[in-house]
């Protein structure tokens, strides 16, 4: 026999968690790039908008962001000879989170031979006394291609969010034929908005984006995504294949207005849908 107690107000509740997974795999069939594979559980859903070059999925969270406690999981294969895009609904949240709780977000993608991946999420929005970590994890084939793109603001400037604290982690690593390749990675804890004023981190910036090209035509685009740049932006080549770039901005929406024309540029004009609207 199991006792039920009643609910007092002394009683400790947990706060519910958000838990979500998506596993995608890819294939190609007459020419076309289809589903091989798809699993989704909890509050991470995926859905496949159609697309003028490949499959394009788009993920969704349907707890509205990440809090503490959060874990959210994602794992993709481009097959070979397959174009995989991903992307996001909306920007996701990084929420406030209870003293000592942190929301997790892992995402594991694998790109083989003649295939190319494009991983392109919209902001993260970094919110006051947020905790997150996120990692992404890439192996690309040696004949892959991928465009890797993580977007994020600290802060709400419209609604007069001007002071964030809290801590955020994000690392981003890419090996190629198992060859440490691209690896990325910084921490923001404490008092963020004081971090990123200064002069040799932010400068005052309240939105950045990490961005790697990697494809055999890397070394062309150089010059044509330099001139896009704006002073507190940057772009080089790490190899002949691999081109890495960083941009500063004063808000989200001098963020978008740079990084809009690059992606368009990288992409030849098959950025996906949800980015314009």
């Amino acid at each position: 026999m199991t006792a039920h107690l009643p609910l007092t107000a002394t009683t400790t509740c947990a706060q519910p968690r958000a838990i979500g997974s998506v596993r995608l795999l890819t294939k190609p069939v007459g020419g076309q790039t289809v589903i091989d594979g798809l699993y989704q559980k909890g509050a991470a859903k995926v859905v496949f908008p159609r697309a003028a070059r490949g499959l394009t999925a788009v993920l969704l969270n349907t707890s509205g962001g990440v809090t503490g406690g959060d874990r959210f999981d994602y794992a993709a294969t481009a097959g070979a000879g397959t174009h995989l895009t991903m992307t996001t609904q909306a920007c996701e949240r990084a929420y406030r989170a209870q003293p000592g709780e942190v929301g997790r977000v892992e995402t594991r993608l694998t790109v083989e031979d003649d295939a190319t991946l494009w991983w392109l999420p919209q902001e993260t929005l970094i919110f006051d006394g947020c905790a997150m970590t996120r990692r992404l994890s890439c192996n690309l084939a040696p004949t892959a291609r991928a465009l890797i793109v993580e977007p994020m603001c600290v802060g709400r400037i419209a609604m007069g969010e001007d002071t964030v604290r809290g801590h955020f982690s994000d690392r981003i690593s890419i090996t190629q034929d198992g060859a440490p390749l691209v690896l990325d990675a910084w921490t923001l804890s404490g008092d963020m908005t004081a971090q990123m004023s200064g002069a040799a981190i932010g400068g005052g910036a309240t939105a950045m984006v990490s961005l790697t090209y990697i494809a055999p035509d890397a070394e062309a685009h150089l010059a044509p995504i330099r001139a896009f740049l704006p002073d507190t932006g940057g772009a080089s080549l790490l190899t002949d294949d691999t081109l890495v770039l960083r941009t500063l901005a004063p808000s989200g929406y001098h963020l978008r207005k740079t990084l809009l024309p690059i992606l368009d540029h990288l992409t030849g004009g098959h950025l996906p849908i949800c980015w314009r609207l």
